[in-house]
């Protein structure tokens, strides 16, 4: 770009801005949510046996839609904290019931895919001797403690996720 369009293109910028700086708040925020990209957001649980011997187990889903088995998860309702959605999808699904403050964000905590949605990820242990899984037949057909070094077939969504984990076949 020679500097003559550049220079040309800084005040365009810059007229747009004080244009844009001048209107209600309200149609500001509405601007902006037009333009912006949107998001479905989601909170997944990572549930690993505390009483496994390394690699360790991690508690695989079977549900009705899927034909590989899946991490526990579910999208967030409006407004709802990842960490409590977490928590709700973790009791809804696996009869897990864990305080917010028992989850560790994993690292990295926000995923984002190329489809729109991005995963907000934690981390629990619990003792699989002692945790009673309760599945309702419906949303969840099994709830099963799998080796890390032999998953069973996983949806290719809980396959990528797992691997930015260095888990699963796709690590």
């Amino acid at each position: 770009m020679t500097p003559v369009r550049s220079a040309i293109r800084g005040r365009v910028a810059a007229i747009g801005f004080r244009v844009f700086y001048r209107l209600p708040h309200g149609m500001r925020i509405r601007l902006v949510r037009m333009a912006s990209y949107k998001y479905i957001v989601g909170a997944v649980v990572l549930v690993r046996d505390a009483e496994a011997a390394a690699p360790g187990r991690l508690l695989l889903l079977r549900q009705p839609s899927n034909r590989g088995w899946t991490l526990p998860a579910g999208l967030l309702r409006r407004r709802e904290p990842p960490v409590q959605g977490a928590v709700r999808e973790l009791a809804e699904e696996t009869g897990i019931r864990a305080a917010p403050e028992d989850l560790r964000p994993a690292v990295p905590n926000a995923v984002v895919h190329a489809k729109g949605w991005v995963d907000v990820v934690f981390e629990l242990s619990v003792p699989a001797s002692t945790t009673q899984l309760r599945v309702d037949g419906a949303e969840v057909y099994e709830a099963v403690w799998h080796p890390v070094d032999a998953l069973p077939p996983l949806t290719s969504a809980t396959r990528r996720l797992l691997g930015i984990y260095g888990l699963g076949p796709g690590a």
